[in-house]
């Protein structure tokens, strides 16, 4: 007898999806800006946070760049926590701001900084109809 056994998916932590397209990530758009930096220290930050850092090229709002997604982790979809979009994601504050909410469990799980809350915005439609489907 043949028996196959279907397991559950592993729960997924938390996730930072990062611009890094044409305007994010571009130090002739930013130049103040330290972006191989910032990078680097979200990537430490999930070493030792246990959430994840991918990057992406185009998020779509240039104009509010630099922006960086964070999804929420299995468990904070459960408690009805959704993506959250973060726009000029530029400093050290910010970027210390989001490092320390997602090692606290992200969306769903920890109430953000009320300073990082200030730098919400909306994702693009094209963003808003697929997170519909």
């Amino acid at each position: 007898m043949n028996r196959s056994i279907i397991r559950a998916a592993a729960p997924r932590p938390c996730t930072l999806v990062v611009c890094r397209g044409c305007c994010c990530g571009n130090s002739r758009k930013h130049p103040g800006t330290d972006h191989a930096w910032q990078l680097e220290r979200l990537r430490a930050g999930a070493a030792d946070g246990g959430f994840q850092v991918r990057t992406t090229d185009c998020l779509g709002p240039g104009d509010q760049a630099n922006v960086i997604v964070v999804q929420p982790s299995t468990a904070g979809r459960r408690a009805g926590g959704r993506a959250v979009w973060v726009g000029f994601a530029m400093d050290d504050d910010c970027t210390d701001d989001l490092v320390r909410w997602v090692t606290q469990g992200g969306p769903g799980i920890a109430e953000p900084p009320t300073t990082l809350e200030l730098q919400f915005i909306r994702p693009p439609r094209e963003a808003r109809t697929r997170a519909r489907r």
